[in-house]
């Protein structure tokens, strides 16, 4: 195994692992935090891209540049409602939710891509299911509590992740960093019309570091390390890895802003992360692999 790989794509998890505590600390609303994270984002992908010399080398197809600007969409929004979730409701919680994006894969594959599912694969949607409505708990069913809209705005980033993971297993000839920086940059675009910038004239200097910081870091940084390392791991180990960036998410929720899940909602946690993990074990490597290959979502 190539252990510089797995360093860097342990690395790269851990980082994002810690984006909900710092998108708190940045004291900027969720789309004005997300744009800013794009103008980051994009200019660090775009330089790497230059230094490297790929940008010499790529290969554009019409099909291809559709599919990026869909999957820039779909990456912004799942951005949007995850940060949106992470106003609402603890981060545990809301990284919890998030990763049902590959058991909503599953559910859209099937449908969309007529990809038969077999008993395994129903069982841990199933499990999943029974974990979201044990988080919910009775009072999530109050559809006027802020915590009602906040996991809604989870689940909502959920699929929106599973719709870009969808998008990106077709994008197979142009480049990582062609492709990161153009969903970066479409996405700058998008934002525009939509963007407060006076809460921009709020901010006091240590909420400029935080907001800077999640965007070159936790989005440009990590971005790299993500997906120069899962070239060169097994599918297993990198399905296995992913699930760091939960763990650090819920250790930091726990440890640095209090938050303690009930007996009910550990259950559900526990439930969806069993759910997920068992259909990754379930799902035929080759999709696995395809899945891999082209920019996920962060």
């Amino acid at each position: 195994m190539n252990k510089m790989a797995l360093l860097q794509l342990s690395l790269a998890m851990t980082i994002f692992g810690s984006v909900g505590f710092f998108s708190e600390l940045s004291g900027l609303p969720a789309l004005e935090l997300v744009f800013v994270r794009c103008i980051c984002a994009a200019v660090f992908l775009c330089a790497a891209w230059m230094i490297t010399g790929h940008f010499k080398n790529e290969i554009w197809n019409g099909r291809e540049v559709m599919l990026i600007i869909f999957c820039a969409v779909a990456n912004l929004l799942n951005w949007i409602f995850l940060f949106k979730s992470f106003e609402l409701i603890s981060v545990t919680i809301a990284i919890s939710l998030y990763h049902l994006a590959p058991i909503l894969v599953l559910i859209i594959g099937s449908l969309i891509f007529r990809e038969k599912m077999n008993v395994f694969s129903i069982l841990a949607i199933s499990l999943c299911f029974i974990g979201t409505l044990l988080i919910m708990g009775t009072d999530g069913f109050r559809s006027s509590s802020p915590e009602w809209e906040g996991i809604m705005y989870g689940i909502i980033a959920a699929f929106f992740y599973a719709a870009t993971m969808l998008l990106g297993k077709s994008i197979a000839k142009t480049s990582v960093y062609a492709t990161t920086f153009l969903q970066m940059f479409i996405g700058f675009l998008v934002l525009i019309p939509f963007v407060d910038y006076s809460v921009y004239t709020t901010l006091n200097s240590s909420e400029w570091f935080y907001t800077v910081l999640t965007g070159i870091i936790h989005t440009g940084v990590v971005y790299l390390l993500f997906f120069n390392s899962i070239r060169h791991l097994p599918t297993n180990v990198v399905s296995f890895m992913i699930f760091v960036d939960p763990a650090v998410a819920i250790l930091l929720d726990i440890l640095l802003s209090g938050f303690k899940p009930d007996g009910i909602q550990i259950l559900g946690i526990s439930l969806i992360f069993i759910g997920v993990v068992y259909s990754l074990k379930t799902t035929r490597p080759t999709e696995n692999d395809v899945m891999q290959k082209r920019p996920h979502t962060m």
